[in-house]
C-alpha cells in the first residue's frame, strides 16, 4: 500500500509541539466560553428585558452562521476595523469562546433551570442575596446536573480546534500539513495527527468520569 510511517520518526517532536497547543486553545476556549455563556444564561432569565433580548440575540446570531466564518471575520476583520493586528491564536480562541458561549448558554439555562424551585424561594425567604444564591447555591447543582454535556462541548471545541489551521495557527492539523508537504507523503502524519485527537478525547472522557463520580459521592 506504499505506507511508510519512518517518514515520520525526525518529525515526531514537531508535531508533538502542535499537541500543547491545541490543549492551550482548547482550555482557553472552553474557560472564556463556559464565562461568557454563565452570564448569557443569566441574561436569558434575567427581569431585565434589554438583558434578555440582548442574550437571544447574540444565540441566534452565533448559532446560525458558520464557525469558520466567524473565523475568519475575528482574524481579517479586527486589523481593518480596529487597527490593531490581532495575532491567529488569539483571534482562534476569541472565535471559539464566543462561539462556544453560545452553546453553552442554552446548556447552563437548562441546567439552572433544573433545580428544585423550592431552592430559590427558601434561599429568598431567608434573605440570602440574589447574587449569592445564584453562585453558592444554585449554579453548582446545575453545573452538576449538565456535566456531560460540558464534556461533549470541550470535546467538539478540541476536535473542531483543527479549523485554526487556516488562519496559521500551528496546532496539530497545521503541523501535519507542513510535514505532508515537505515529506510528499500525507496519509502517514494525518493518521498520526488522528491518533493524537482520539487519545486527547479519551483522556478527556476519562477525567469527566472521574469527576462525576466524585460529584456523586457528594450528594
Amino acid at each position: 500500500m506504499n505506507l511508510d510511517f519512518s517518514v515520520l520518526n525526525e518529525y515526531v517532536p514537531y508535531i508533538m509541539k502542535g499537541t500543547a497547543v491545541t490543549l492551550l486553545f482548547t482550555l482557553v476556549s472552553a474557560l472564556f466560553g463556559f464565562i461568557w455563556g454563565t452570564v448569557l444564561s443569566l441574561f436569558k432569565i434575567s427581569n431585565i428585558q434589554p438583558l434578555r433580548w440582548f442574550a437571544t440575540v447574540y444565540t441566534s446570531i452565533f448559532r446560525g452562521t458558520p464557525l469558520l466564518l466567524q473565523l475568519a471575520l475575528i482574524y481579517y476583520a479586527t486589523p481593518q476595523l480596529f487597527n490593531y493586528d490581532i495575532s491567529p491564536l488569539m483571534a482562534a480562541g476569541l472565535a471559539f469562546g464566543l462561539n462556544s458561549a453560545a452553546y453553552l448558554s442554552e446548556t447552563i439555562r437548562g441546567g439552572i433551570m433544573s433545580v428544585d424551585r423550592g431552592q430559590r424561594e427558601a434561599a429568598l425567604s431567608l434573605g440570602i442575596p440574589y447574587r449569592t444564591m445564584m453562585f453558592s447555591i444554585i449554579l453548582p447543582q446545575a453545573v452538576k446536573n449538565i456535566l456531560p454535556a460540558l464534556v461533549n462541548e470541550c470535546i467538539a471545541l478540541l476536535k473542531e480546534s483543527s479549523l485554526v489551521s487556516v488562519i496559521g495557527v500551528e496546532e496539530l492539523m497545521r503541523r501535519a500539513n507542513v510535514v505532508g508537504a515537505d515529506t510528499f507523503r500525507y496519509f502517514e502524519p494525518l493518521v498520526f495527527v488522528g491518533a493524537i485527537y482520539y487519545i486527547l478525547v479519551l483522556m478527556l472522557t476519562f477525567v469527566a468520569r472521574i469527576l462525576e463520580r466524585r460529584m456523586r459521592r457528594s450528594d
